[in-house]
């Protein structure tokens, strides 16, 4: 198993990752995108046991792929899937969610949004 995520991390780098997911993390909007940055940022942990991070690979690349279940295309709707399969996996993997990924998550958020509300991240975190 171990040998099988490896084969798969050379091809799930970070720069190609942001290259595609910065085309439509706008569309996305704030929440998910900082549930993409959580996501992210637990697999980035080495504490992070090989089994998580299959399936944060899985969630992450769902969202990235060309086609999926529902065209991304569409507005609001589009999107309905993906934010299903991220919140399967943040669910999963939450024990691997700490303070430090939730930090590196929004200031990754500062980077691309500038400022936000707060608030509309709550409702993420508690659920963890």
């Amino acid at each position: 198993m171990k040998q099988e995520l490896e084969k798969t991390e050379q091809h799930f780098d970070e720069s190609s990752f942001w290259g595609k997911f910065k085309r439509f993390a706008k569309g996305l909007g704030i929440k998910a995108t900082y549930m993409v940055l959580l996501l992210w940022y637990a697999y980035q942990r080495k504490e992070t046991p090989a089994w998580a991070k299959r399936i944060i690979m899985g969630a992450l690349g769902y969202l990235v792929l060309i086609s999926d279940a529902v065209p991304d295309i569409t507005p609001f709707v589009g999107f309905t899937d993906d934010i299903g399969i991220l919140s399967f996996g943040l669910v999963t993997v939450a024990s691997y969610i700490n303070e430090e990924v939730r930090t590196k998550a929004r200031q990754k958020l500062t980077d691309w949004f500038g400022n936000y509300e707060e608030i509309e991240l709550k409702e993420i975190d508690k659920a963890l």
